[in-house]
């Protein structure tokens, strides 16, 4: 069976991303992390989450200099979208370039991107290009569902508990962001920058 790489945030829609191929590919779920001194890493959440919905998860290192680009530039735009943007592309072209833990190759890579997302968002260029460029397929398995009907499948499928973004800790490398933008710019800076929104974290599948 072919293997997919897919990012892994450990919330609601990338876990859901994951069962939705499990039936097609051998998942190995990619946390992905800019490892940077005295920012706490996401990983550990990543695999805990991991380990709960069945899937073995890998830890990627991304560029840090890319973290520090994105955050300068959601302070200077003073919104996020660009940001977030600029990193999953990023964690794409990592995954993409990736080999497998083991050896061998990635047939796929895979993100829970869904159809109503602003950001991040994956034009057509760029997978096309991302494909062509690694020899793999680009997979979105949540870019035909809706905000209601994703909740749906994942209140079928995951156990998932959801709060404010500041009390659930995730695997998402917007926490490491976060954090960074805090000892760059300051405790006001992520309020300025963020709009407040509910956070989601998978404990397991459903029952």
């Amino acid at each position: 069976m072919p293997t997919v790489a897919a990012l892994f945030s450990a919330g609601k829609d990338s876990a859901l991303a994951a069962v939705l191929l499990d039936p097609f590919y051998d998942v190995a779920l990619c946390s992905c992390t800019f490892d940077l001194d005295g920012v706490p890493s996401v990983v550990e959440t990543a695999r805990e989450a991991g380990d709960r919905v069945g899937f073995p998860v890998e830890r990627v290192e991304l560029d840090g200099s890319v973290a520090r680009e994105a955050v300068d530039r959601m302070v200077a735009d003073g919104y996020p979208r660009e940001g977030i943007q600029l990193v999953h592309e990023h964690a794409l072209e990592t995954v993409a370039g990736r080999e497998a833990i083991g050896g061998g190759s990635f047939s796929a890579v895979a993100d829970g991107t869904r159809r109503d997302d602003r950001a991040p968002a994956v034009e057509r260029p760029f997978a096309q290009s991302l494909e062509d460029r690694n020899g793999i397929d680009y997979l979105r398995p949540l870019a035909g569902y809706g905000r209601g009907a994703i909740d749906e499948l994942a209140e079928r499928l995951l156990d998932v508990e959801t709060g404010p973004s500041e009390a659930i800790p995730t695997g998402d490398y917007e926490t490491e962001l976060r954090a960074l933008m805090i000892s760059e710019y300051g405790e006001g800076s992520v309020s300025e920058v963020f709009p407040e929104h509910v956070q989601s974290r998978v404990r397991g599948r459903g029952r």
